[in-house]
């Protein structure tokens, strides 16, 4: 017995002196602090780490904020590996500094968490940066003039891509292939739209793709007709499909650099995770290879397509993904319920304003699945359902409603509707009571608020892109950019939502000013809320010691500067992006 006793205690001591000497090897400062990688000195970091505003926007007591103005509440971040070492004061920071360690001065530049864009396509974004730019072209003839130069170095026959303009607001003169054939004879030519709900042709791409006037069209979709019976070039809505299902297919490897693309440009505005909406098949195994190979810059929060039904079965038949830490995580299904409101597709409850007698399109008239999306939901994915009108909005609801009363444990998946754009006053309240996220965008709201009054009337109009009205029925939000539709400046999201106002100030006092965020509300829907939409508010979207190390560096204040010159946002200028303690980007 003595011996058994012996040896438990010698035991015992062997084990202690392994947990010590494995404590010991920890490297310390002379100070006996844990050594940083990284330290960031000398800024202004806003850590969030105070309780959020009311619903009706009133600033918390314990916010760093008194009479006058903000104040951050630290100046320093350390960091080891990928975590948060140290929140404070320069001279503590500096307590973690080793011989390998980098100092960075920010010299008064700003931190926040790490920014998220929580709905975006990265693969569209990647293919932009080399199709022609149409965003902000105001005409149809300056677009097909910018299409004719590009051709002069395509080789005839080959595919010109275009992007960007605006469906909403061309709607009443939307274009034909006239123009475009003509100055364009030799290319088979697709320009989409800002938001991807309408495209518009040249002969040569009906020629390629083989479609006439007897050509089937998409249930949802619209292909518009000539005088002489024949396309003339505009298809609308899920017609778009005709044209993309006629596009060379891109390779693997050439996926896979779009999707590098995309990233490292959003890396580079400061963005430490997308959540990428409605992957399919080649872009999901696009994806599974970048992390497989480490080259993922930022952290992907993985949307499965709906319409992608072999994808989305094979998914259910493994369940989503459980991690937080991964580079690309995969929990969510992404749906299409309706149109868009530019483009009169989005599902209303009584006719446009602007077109008597049509509604729009929505459910199964738009290729939405609800018996697939029932048993994504039964098996824990989270439902991301694209809705835009106030019809289309409250049929989603009653849709993952119903689901809900029949499993109750499926309320926890945090579903949300992408866009929630125009919402009937009675169903405001159901966001919150059901516990749905709006997903929203403020640049559409300031690219659309020339035409959506036209759309919706007087009245409607005031349930649209209404987020002081959403979070007052204590719904959550999260901003994104649906880019490449919109451009995902943080710079632009963040003046959008705290002024109404476009890129020029106007409309002067901001557009319906009441649905307007403050400064706290907009960050925070760009960084915490985000992390709460991905199931990550315990890791990430705070600034705090034993979080991720994912923060954004930029030269202005915009709390400051959102109480002061809001317009001056506008010129900020992201100066670095940290993901999981990796600098991801730092302008130079």
């Amino acid at each position: 017995m003595r011996k058994s006793i012996a040896n438990l205690l010698a035991c015992l001591f062997f084990v202690t002196t392994l947990v010590a000497c494995s404590q010991d090897d920890t490297p310390k400062t002379a100070a006996g602090k844990t050594v940083a990688d990284l330290i960031l000195t000398n800024g202004r970091v806003y850590t969030l780490n105070w309780a959020e505003p009311a619903a009706d926007g009133s600033i918390m007591p314990d916010a760093p904020r008194n009479d006058r103005g903000w104040q951050p509440d630290a100046d320093a971040v350390a960091i080891t590996g990928d975590t948060i070492a140290f929140v404070g004061t320069t001279r503590e920071a500096l307590q973690h500094q080793g011989e390998s360690t980098r100092v960075v001065d920010l010299a008064g530049a700003t931190v926040i968490p790490g920014l998220v864009d929580s709905h975006t396509h990265v693969f569209g974004l990647g293919e932009s940066i080399s199709q022609v730019n149409l965003v902000g072209i105001d005409t149809e003839e300056e677009a097909v003039a910018l299409v004719a130069e590009r051709a002069k170095s395509v080789p005839k026959g080959q595919w010109i891509i275009g992007q960007g303009w605006d469906e909403g607001a061309w709607a009443n003169r939307y274009p034909d292939k006239t123009l475009l054939s003509a100055a364009v004879p030799d290319h088979p030519v697709f320009l989409d739209s800002l938001h991807g709900f309408a495209g518009w042709v040249n002969q040569k791409a009906l020629d390629v793709a083989g479609i006439t006037a007897d050509t089937e069209v998409p249930v949802g979709g619209d292909m518009r007709l000539g005088d002489d019976g024949e396309p003339n070039g505009l298809f609308l809505n899920r017609a778009t499909v005709m044209i993309d299902n006629a596009l060379p297919a891109a390779s693997q490897e050439e996926l896979m650099q779009h999707a590098l693309a995309g990233l490292r440009q959003m890396a580079a505005d400061g963005y430490v995770a997308v959540h990428d909406a409605g992957l399919d098949t080649r872009k999901m195994q696009a994806l599974e290879e970048l992390e497989a190979t480490g080259q993922l810059p930022v952290r992907v929060y993985a949307m499965l397509s709906l319409r992608d039904e072999e994808l989305t079965r094979n998914w259910i038949a493994k369940g989503p993904d459980t991690d937080n830490d991964s580079m690309l995580v995969t929990r969510t299904v992404k749906a299409y319920y309706d149109g868009a409101l530019g483009s009169r597709g989005a599902r209303l409850l009584y006719d446009y304003s602007d077109m008597p007698g049509h509604r729009g399109v929505s459910g199964d008239n738009y290729g939405f699945n609800e018996a697939l999306n029932a048993e994504a939901m039964k098996k824990g994915f989270q439902i991301a359902i694209h809705a835009i009108g106030d019809a289309g909005n409250r049929e989603a609801m009653d849709i993952l409603e119903a689901v809900i009363r029949e499993n109750p444990q499926t309320r926890d998946n945090r579903h949300r509707i992408e866009h929630a754009q125009v919402i009937h006053p009675d169903d405001l309240p159901r966001l919150g009571e059901l516990g749905f996220i709006a997903s929203m965008e403020p640049p559409h709201a300031m690219e659309d608020k020339t035409w959506a009054e036209e759309r919706l009337g007087p009245e409607r109009v005031l349930g649209a892109y209404a987020w002081r009205s959403l979070r007052e029925a204590d719904a959550r939000l999260t901003f994104n950019s649906d880019n490449p539709g919109s451009d995902h400046s943080i710079f632009y999201g963040l003046h959008s939502a705290i002024t109404r106002q476009d890129k020029n100030q106007q409309p002067e006092g901001g557009w319906y000013a009441d649905q307007a965020m403050n400064a706290d509300e907009a960050v925070r829907a760009y960084t915490s809320w985000s992390a709460y939409a991905s199931f990550r508010e315990n890791e990430t979207g705070v600034i705090e010691e034993g979080r991720w190390a994912d923060l954004t560096v930029m030269d202005v204040d915009p709390f400051i500067l959102a109480d002061e010159r809001p317009a001056d946002i506008l010129q900020g200028r992201i100066l670095m992006t940290i993901v999981a303690g990796n600098v991801v980007y730092e302008l130079e």
